[in-house]
């Protein structure tokens, strides 16, 4: 598909290129194109020597330290990245709680907080979801009561990304508990050592520890951390759904994964043939590119609508790429068959320079395969999201 770019475009992709070719270190683009595992100093690093050349946070807007990049350019800048395998730019920080501090924050709140987050100085961790509180958010329970210049928050959170990481947790809590529950939510501010917090894993299926249960007992926080009015959180918690999953569509990503799928599908035969060349394995592989090409043109579209911010159209994109994301999981672990059953952790953690069994290609897509299942849940499960797009969009 060509989308036909621009002179202009163009010479900025290629100034992308030559960026990225002299400053993405070896071994982290190995690790990113072998679907291993990111240490904590893998995405630091990598954050840190984009912060120095001025690009960690190409959508916020220039006074704050953003690119003032086109939307397409930015486009550009996360397809590049995602061709080039780079560590991801973590989203909490830059793409979800900065947004929000923009738009709600104090002066000092963004004067202190957005220069950490735009050079990785502080980690962050999102603190929504809870035992009985996850599509239904606003069930959430932990609470936050005043006492003096401070809230004392009790209460706990779970499926907590990375948070054994973090310096900063942004959190849902429940500041009145005599009004309608999406009225009584305010949004805080916590740093993670703070006494009374406690992080305890959670180990998933592919035998990661990605995920956390968050603990607060009598944790104090300053009432100056409180983001925005007191018990207005749930507006601000859904302007930073709209950006998460704006981001969780992920079309450069999936088109790396792709390419991975094809070069897999070659290497493994079926009947004396590379496997890609079976009609039936191709039909269907085939199909997800034709539903990738189709989402990258809606992103573009809604992208391009400057000056707003995420709508209900984030949730088709969440929709649709997570859908994508898991069928190429799908289709990597077709191609291997029986091969992809076994995976081989200490491998994925950096231990062993080659896989137990090896094939270091195929070691890590069960794994693989294992973690997407995620994808169509985390940000609001997709269920939900064809509800919003139902009542916002359809109108019914």
């Amino acid at each position: 598909m060509d989308l036909q770019y621009t002179p202009e475009d163009n010479a900025f992709r290629d100034t992308v290129r030559a960026f990225l070719d002299s400053h993405l270190p070896g071994e982290l683009q190995r690790k990113v194109r072998a679907h291993l595992r990111l240490s904590r100093d893998d995405y630091v690093r990598w954050h840190k020597i984009v912060a120095q050349q001025g690009w960690a946070a190409p959508n916020w807007p220039v006074e704050h330290g953003g690119t003032g990049w086109t939307p397409i350019q930015r486009h550009i800048w996360e397809d590049e990245c995602a061709r080039a395998a780079t560590p991801p730019i973590l989203p909490f920080g830059v793409n979800m709680v900065a947004p929000v501090i923009m738009a709600f924050g104090t002066e000092a709140q963004k004067a202190h907080y957005l220069p950490r987050i735009l050079n990785c100085d502080d980690w962050w961790c999102q603190g929504y979801s809870e035992p009985g509180a996850g599509s239904d958010l606003a069930s959430l329970k932990t609470t936050a009561v005043r006492d003096g210049d401070d809230y004392i928050v009790n209460g706990q959170k779970t499926w907590t990304t990375l948070g054994q990481h973090a310096d900063m947790i942004f959190c849902l809590v429940r500041t009145d508990t005599s009004v309608r529950k999406q009225e009584g939510i305010s949004f805080l501010l916590i740093d993670m050592k703070t006494p009374g917090i406690a992080v305890r894993p959670i180990i998933m299926l592919d035998e990661d520890h990605e995920i956390n249960e968050v603990f607060f007992d009598n944790v104090r926080v300053p009432v100056a951390n409180l983001v925005g009015q007191e018990n207005r959180g749930w507006t601000y918690a859904k302007y930073l759904l709209g950006h998460e999953r704006t981001g969780i569509a992920a079309v450069g990503r999936s088109k790396r994964e792709l390419a991975f799928l094809k070069q897999l599908s070659m290497q493994q035969l079926k009947k004396g043939e590379p496997l890609l060349r079976d009609p039936a394995f191709a039909a269907k592989v085939a199909g997800v590119e034709i539903e990738l090409m189709a989402l990258e043109m809606t992103v573009l579209r809604v992208i391009s609508e400057e000056g707003k911010g995420p709508g209900p159209q984030a949730s088709m994109l969440k929709i649709r790429g997570s859908e994508i994301q898991q069928q190429l999981t799908e289709l990597m672990v077709e191609a291997l068959g029986p091969q992809a059953l076994p995976f081989d952790a200490a491998y994925l953690d950096g231990e062993h320079e080659h896989s137990a069994g090896g094939d270091d290609l195929g070691a890590p897509l069960a794994a693989w395969y294992f973690n997407y299942r995620k994808t169509s849940i985390y940000g609001g499960s997709n269920e939900i999201q064809k509800n919003i797009i139902t009542q916002m969009i359809l109108g019914l």
